[in-house]
């Protein structure tokens, strides 16, 4: 849950491929750093403006896709691969190659402070006419910035006036053109600028009103101070959109997502209390909630009980009145125990049970919980801790009053710290020292109740209070580390869930881990988007793109988390669709007995497991430059792989909505009733290559959800696709393999399921004297196949089993019983 209504040695960032040093004039007597108070201010911004980072490459820096062109300085131009990438840099920056395709970008000032925006340049409009080889022409660019303290969100454009303050991955897109017989010929490549951690500070990148290109770097504390950052901004250059950002963003020994230890709760339908009860989460409540979903057919296996279930003071909350949202921001945690609605709670036998640990054992016996998982902030509750309270005195709170950085408020400020004013009444923050006590005993305490689990908010807020307690950058190392300590010590199965953690401080930090190879206290998923507002039509759309946005960036180093959501709402098929190719966890917030179980039969089995994709969904390359929510005229296409096939969704997200911090926020569109057309290709999948295999004949059986429909086409083919707004559809996307050299088979797996393909677990032949059979593996429901033969005949579990050919469109079905466990379903030819 989040709740606003807009909604060092190795330890400070990193380059992915690099073992690194720092050099600082901080304290590191403790295991948290602070500035060293009698030091001067003379003598601290002398040391800090030395504080850099220096790297030494790995061997096995992979680069195969990536055409030699090191980034370097050359007549007040930064030239990537031969050409001018940026022009008119000016002669404080400084550029540092990394390898043959990437480099590091940094400034000097002169003087020390701790906040600087150095300009980088100009984006370049092609070559002088002298240089008439190579003409750089039709230059994109997305943006992701943090439009509030909290979130990212995409923005596309063509100059450097179009990138927003705030950004925190930049991509551009060149296409060359060959002057002479060919021009016609082009070819596309990108250009990536990732603004990282250097020592204390943290950078940023923004455009101009003269179109210029700057970065900015900031300590968040007045007393860190430097006058150089050497190492602000990641440059690397590639021809695939996404092995750049996967390429940039991890280490040869230890690369990000895919080494994780990923939470079994991901693979299983989930429900959360906080849009079905907001604060007023109650066990009666959540046991009607469990109930109405099993007996509708799509048993919940992981529960996340949101806020609500702490014991809290609120002085901002009037005794008796119900819950109004947004209240919840001015209150503290008084304990680490549960608050008087889960103390004394009745379980089925009628008798008194002593509390949270009894109502836990409860609902998993009952309800065959899986996992339980429950909500808390990063500093206990919104506004910390009280500061006198007997059952938290121990952990040392201070009040502090959180300072935005000038970057967060030129966007859009945020209730959660305004209008609820935290920083007039401050927040009651742990003492850094006292910080892994605190998480070791609330965790310990919550594993002694039966919890697996936890949700851990508001983690950004972190760079607001740094004034005294070192930089942003080593605040938010000091207390990740601790977390994930006490996540790794007290829960099994990595059971975390991150959430308001977008800014680069914590981004990187994760990798910081995954460079010291410290998977087992990272932590795998993580919020990637704003909040869903069930009650605001206008954000529905804009949710699914900027999660799917996102995911370009944060798909490398989390599984991007796309909240939860309601079955029964206008938006409920749109939403589901999105966590069908997300590659995500599911789970829904439906309030007790309000469900479309239609639609939740689409995502979730029988036994409550879901048909989870292999990766992040992303947009497809065509779709990367285009603005699938204000442009009028672009559908946003999300990519996905499983075992053995791909899969597209696509969404009509114009005229819903309208991005923040725009001139046209917060009003919906005309024309919403207008249709969107584009196209679709199994070429929009990427890596198919990954399950097609040497059998594969080039072309590839598309199955439509929508429509039932089955065709062939050959990977570089495209069709037709127009949708009404809000609609969406699915498409299989299955390679159509040769087996025994005559047949021609694709699974396009179970018909009724969004995501049909992710229920085939294999595919494998066998020949014998007399036939040729096909082995799959998969789950129950609605089985479909592409074959050129009709089989002689189809075996499940070994018995024969009656299925249906058409050899209009080579459609095979047969239906699969449901069961708890996979089948073996053999094909006879």
């Amino acid at each position: 849950m989040t709740r606003s209504t807009t909604t060092t040695s190795m330890n400070n960032f990193c380059t992915p491929m690099a073992s690194l040093r720092i050099n600082s004039g901080l304290s590191s007597s403790s295991p948290f750093i602070a500035p060293n108070p009698n030091r001067s201010q003379r003598q601290r911004q002398r040391l800090l403006s030395k504080a850099s980072l220096s790297f030494k490459v790995k061997e096995g820096w992979r680069h195969s896709m990536f055409v030699n062109g090191t980034p370097v300085l050359k007549d007040g131009n930064l030239r990537i691969n031969g050409k001018d990438a940026l022009t008119d840099v000016p002669g404080n920056v400084v550029v540092t190659p990394f390898t043959n395709t990437s480099a590091f970008m940094g400034a000097t000032a002169t003087s020390a402070d701790s906040r600087h925006v150095f300009k980088l340049g100009s984006r370049s409009h092609g070559y002088p006419k002298h240089k008439p080889s190579l003409l750089l022409v039709d230059v994109r660019l997305l943006s992701l910035f943090r439009f509030t303290i909290w979130w990212m969100i995409p923005r596309v454009g063509n100059s450097a006036s179009d990138i927003p303050i705030e950004t925190q991955m930049l991509l551009l897109e060149a296409s060359e053109k060959e002057k002479g017989p060919t021009s016609d010929d082009a070819s596309t490549s990108y250009i990536l600028f990732l603004p990282v951690l250097d020592g204390e500070f943290r950078s940023s990148l923004q455009g101009n009103s003269s179109n210029e290109l700057e970065f900015c770097i900031e300590s968040g504390n007045p007393d860190i101070v430097t006058s150089e950052s050497l190492r602000a901004v990641f440059v690397n250059f590639g021809d695939n959109p996404f092995d750049l950002v996967k390429e940039s963003m991890k280490s040869n020994e230890c690369s990000q997502i895919i080494h994780l230890q990923l939470p079994g709760m991901l693979d299983w339908f989930g429900w959360c209390t906080w849009d079905a009860f907001y604060q007023e989460v109650n066990p009666q409540g959540i046991k009607d909630g469990l109930k109405s979903l099993s007996e509708g057919g799509t048993p919940a296996k992981f529960l996340i009980i949101d806020d609500g279930w702490q014991d809290t003071t609120n002085e901002f909350q009037i005794e008796g009145e119900p819950f109004a949202e947004g209240t919840q921001f001015g209150g503290r945690l008084a304990s680490i125990k549960e608050n008087n609605k889960f103390r004394g709670t009745t379980g089925d036998d009628q008798k008194e049970t002593s509390g949270l640990k009894d109502f836990v054992l409860d609902i998993k016996k009952n309800f065959c919980l899986k996992y339980v998982y429950v909500w808390h902030a990063l500093m206990g509750y919104w506004g910390g801790l009280v500061l006198n309270s007997s059952g938290i005195k121990m952990y040392n709170p201070e009040m502090k009053y959180p300072v935005q950085s000038p970057g967060n408020l030129a966007n859009m400020r945020d209730l959660s710290i305004d209008c609820m004013e935290m920083e007039k009444y401050g927040i009651g923050a742990i003492d850094p020292d006292k910080i892994s006590q605190f998480y070791d005993d609330l965790h310990k305490y919550l594993v002694s109740q039966g919890v697996d689990g936890v949700k851990v908010d508001v983690q950004n807020i972190l760079e607001t209070i740094c004034s005294g307690l070192g930089s942003r950058v080593s605040l938010t190392r000091h207390f990740q580390q601790a977390l994930e300590e006490s996540i790794a010590t007290n829960f099994k199965d990595n059971s975390i869930i991150c959430c308001m953690a977008q800014n680069t401080d914590s981004i990187f930090q994760d990798m910081i881990h995954a460079l010291q190879c410290s998977i087992s206290k990272r932590s795998a998923i993580t919020r990637a988007s704003d909040d869903y507002y069930p009650k605001n039509p206008t954000t529905q759309t804009l949710h699914i793109a900027a999660v799917a946005f996102n995911s370009i960036f944060l798909g490398e180093v989390v599984v991007p988390d796309w909240d939860m959501f309601y079955s029964q709402h206008c938006a409920a098929e749109f939403h589901a669709v999105a966590r069908a190719v997300g590659g995500c966890g599911v789970y829904v917030s439906d309030k007790p007995g309000k469900h479309d179980f239609k639609i939740l039969k689409r995502l979730v089995l029988a036994d409550g497991s879901v048909l989870r994709a292999k990766y992040p969904g992303r947009p497809s390359r065509d779709c990367l430059f285009n603005d699938p929510v204000m442009d009028g005229k672009s559908l946003l296409k999300i990519w996905n792989l499983n075992k053995c096939t791909g899969v597209i969704g696509v969404f009509n997200c114009q005229g819903a909505g309208s991005w923040p911090c725009t001139e046209k926020e917060s009003s919906v569109q005309e024309n919403v009733d207008s249709v969107i057309s584009g196209k679709v290709s199994p070429a929009d999948v990427e890596y198919l290559e990954e399950v097609s295999g040497k059998q594969w004949t080039g072309d590839c059986a598309v199955f439509s959800f929508n429509t039932g429909s089955l065709f062939r086409l050959a990977k570089a083919e495209s069709f037709g696709i127009a949708l009404k707004v809000m609609q969406c559809d699915v498409f299989t996307v299955s390679p159509i393999k040769v087996y025994n050299q005559k047949i021609q088979f694709a699974p396009i797996g179970l018909t009724n399921m969004y995501n049909s393909g992710g229920a085939v677990e294999s595919v494998d032949l066998t020949n014998d004297a007399s036939s040729c059979k096909i082995h799959i593996k998969g789950r129950g429901g609605s089985f479909g196949a592409y074959s050129s033969t009709k089989p002689s005949s189809i075996l499940l579990n070994s018995k024969n089993e009656e299925f249906k050919f058409s050899a209009e469109d080579n459609m095979l079905t047969v239906t699969i019983p449901p069961t708890t466990s996979s089948w073996d379903i053999t094909l006879c030819y």
